[in-house]
């Protein structure tokens, strides 16, 4: 990745290199976390889901 890299170029590349497998399972598992932050707001819940995410590699702030 270089400096000048945009999300428009990263959203192009994972377009080529994804197969729509891939893509709908990213999207279903983003969608998992997301329900679950919204409809389980107990603070161990949102903490504990808020570390699995940082274990994951995801950046959410």
């Amino acid at each position: 990745m270089t400096t000048s890299d945009t999300v428009s170029d990263r959203i192009e590349t994972a377009h080529a290199e994804l197969t729509p497998l891939q893509i709908a399972t990213g999207l279903a598992f983003a969608a998992g976390i997301a329900f679950t932050l919204v409809f389980l707001q107990d603070p161990l819940a949102h903490d504990a889901m808020h570390n699995f995410r940082h274990g994951a590699g995801i950046v959410c702030h």
